[in-house]
């Protein structure tokens, strides 16, 4: 029997919800995601929102599952000029 997880290489949040706002460079959050992931740590890995829009870099420094829930702490790392797509559309 095995543990069903994702594989998550960006960070994907709905705005109203665990979205940062403002953003703010160096400013640290949380947010807890549905299910277990698998996301790199201490890395910068892209913030985007549920249109697929990237606004800034983020470093996740702790991950914890729990209850079949993923709890993140990270930081803002970077913030981009301007959001860019990062999913094509088909």
């Amino acid at each position: 029997m095995g543990m069903p997880c994702q594989v998550n290489s960006i960070l994907k949040l709905a705005r109203g919800q665990d979205f940062p706002e403002p953003l703010l460079l160096n400013a640290s959050h949380q947010a807890i995601k549905s299910g277990y992931r698998i996301i790199p740590l201490d890395v910068p890995l892209p913030l985007v929102d549920e249109a697929w829009l990237a606004y800034a870099d983020v470093i996740i420094h702790q991950l914890v599952w729990q209850d079949n829930t993923t709890t993140l702490s990270f930081t803002i790392n970077r913030l981009y000029e301007t959001p860019f797509s990062v999913k094509i559309e088909e």
